[in-house]
């Protein structure tokens, strides 16, 4: 993900957390994946979440980039599935700091 793309599925990804009422504490947008730091409701399904943010950002790149339509036809725009923890098991310190480690590795890493 570079340029245009970056910028617009970072734009997505803040719409649809806005729209389900997920706040992003932070996140990093690198050249292949995402790292995103959210609190999510408690009456939402994280795995929800996942499902609209993957769907809506794949579905809406490909309209509006259709390069990457035929890049991708016939696989997955994202991977299958995601990575989750809580911040319980590790202190939101711990968390920001990885993040923070991971965009200096990525100079155009930080989306917010």
């Amino acid at each position: 993900m570079r340029g245009e793309v970056r910028e617009r599925i970072r734009e997505i990804i803040i719409q649809t957390c806005q729209e389900l009422g997920v706040h992003i504490e932070t996140g990093v947008l690198s050249t292949d994946h995402v790292h995103m730091f959210i609190s999510v409701p408690p009456q939402i399904a994280l795995s929800k979440v996942m499902m609209r943010i993957k769907g809506r950002s794949s579905y809406k790149i490909q309209r509006e980039f259709p390069e990457l339509r035929k890049r991708y036809w016939g696989q997955r725009f994202w991977a299958r599935g995601f990575f989750s923890t809580t911040s319980g098991n590790v202190t939101d310190a711990v968390i920001l700091q990885y993040l923070e480690l991971h965009s200096k590795r990525e100079p155009t890493g930080v989306s917010r």
